[in-house]
């Protein structure tokens, strides 16, 4: 990896910083002083909440937050080239505080589905795959918004639904007969469940930002943070409720606390900013809640045992899921009243279409990356050496455990725990 990784990485940046010198210029920076705060506040949620949710892994933690932060600092440029490219036609890209969020978002993408291949793909394949994906995500948006004229303010479909299906894709692609039975490194430890929790707070407390921060007025912006704010909120209490029916002990599971608490911000989003009412915003919430647990209790093991998908972070319960719920309640809000943004009038035809070609999209895109990915010069770690950091770091001696990885391993997996 020394000198592949490196040398990829490095005539990559030239290549960015080349292209920047050349399209990129400053914009309209009228709205910063509104914007910054709320850019803030995803910018944390990209690089600190995606990051720490993560490190449950008790192994990986290095890895988790370490090219969590490669991805997004990759991302965030590629992704302001690529979607400068597609929606400026061959003018200079304005760089601004809105096109920066818009950057984070391109990266929340991929970051989703690094969640899906954790600990089984090498630092060059997520270079790769973070390249690929957010080119792939900006060509959707644009079709997206501009193309079909749909609305999703919260990114439901365009962010979730797409990174959550994309993984599933590349993780399908790259499957390990290997892992079937278990791997021993592939399980939290209660400081690492500590860790990850870290990042649901972060992200649970700044999610009303992320989904009203490309809000078009001020009234939409409030009307998308208080519907984000009470559907985390009902999600959050129907979450710990179904953790402790689901389980025969009675007893709360930190993988559903960790990740279902936040499927209540992921399912509101595409309507955030429509007069929905608080009380509709928190039935989404709590719909979300029930189908992520459930999601994460009897799905996960049935995709990872019949079909093949290891889902490692379970982003298909947190993401997909609840992405796809986020489309259905924009379709159906549209269906039964009028919204129009800026001149748009959004109808249920257009939004049924915007969801469909993104899981489309989603899922031809992945597999063709994750068909990318496996070629053997690329190279990864071998089945006994996932989900360990001391592959591809420097870890403190006491940590370097050379185990012999049993394939028969009997141990609880995660989400195991969660049955």
């Amino acid at each position: 990896m020394r000198f592949k990784f490196s040398i990829l990485a490095l005539l990559l940046e030239v290549c960015i910083i080349v292209l920047f010198g050349i399209f990129v210029e400053y914009g309209d920076h009228s709205a910063s002083e509104t914007l910054y705060p709320v850019f803030q506040d995803v910018h944390v949620m990209i690089f600190v909440g995606f990051g720490f949710l993560m490190t449950f892994l008790k192994k990986y933690g290095f890895s988790s937050v370490g090219i969590n932060m490669f991805i997004a600092a990759l991302g965030l440029q590629w992704g302001t080239l690529i979607q400068g490219f597609l929606h400026t036609k061959g003018e200079k890209i304005p760089v601004d505080i809105k096109s920066m969020i818009n950057a984070d978002f391109s990266t929340a993408a991929a970051l989703i589905s690094f969640g899906a291949v954790l600990g089984k793909t090498s630092p060059l394949q997520m270079l790769i795959l973070t390249v690929v994906e957010v080119t792939i995500f900006a060509g959707n948006e644009y079709l997206v918004t501009e193309i079909l004229q749909a609305t999703d303010v919260g990114a439901s479909m365009t962010i979730h639904a797409f990174g959550a299906y994309f993984g599933l894709a590349v993780t399908l692609v790259l499957y390990r007969p290997g892992l079937k039975n278990k791997h021993e490194n592939e399980e939290s430890t209660y400081h690492s469940d500590i860790f990850a929790m870290i990042g649901t707070l972060f992200l649970w407390l700044f999610w009303p930002s992320f989904n009203s921060a490309i809000a078009s007025e001020t009234i939409y912006q409030l009307k998308a943070i208080v519907n984000t704010y009470y559907s985390l909120a009902a999600c959050t209490v129907v979450t710990f409720a179904l953790s402790s029916l689901v389980d025969q002990r009675g007893k709360f599971s930190m993988v559903l606390i960790q990740n279902a608490t936040l499927a209540g911000g992921v399912a509101v989003g595409t309507c955030a900013d429509m007069s929905i009412h608080p009380f509709v915003a928190m039935c989404i919430g709590s719909m979300a809640g029930i189908i992520s647990v459930l999601g994460f209790h009897f799905l996960t093991p049935f995709l990872a045992s019949k079909l093949n998908i290891q889902d490692t972070c379970g982003v298909h319960n947190l993401h997909g899921l609840p992405g796809i719920l986020g489309g259905i309640a924009g379709i159906v809000v549209t269906a039964v009243k009028d919204e129009v943004r800026q001149g748009v009038h959004f109808t249920p035809g257009m939004q049924a279409a915007a969801l469909g070609s993104t899981i489309g999209i989603a899922l031809v895109g992945g597999a063709l990356t994750g068909g990318i990915l496996k070629l053997p010069f690329l190279g990864q770690a071998s089945d006994q050496n996932c989900f360990d950091d001391s592959v591809y770091w420097e870890v403190p001696e006491e940590e370097k455990l050379h185990e012999i990885h049993a394939n028969n391993y009997d141990g609880p997996t995660r989400f195991e725990a969660t049955m």
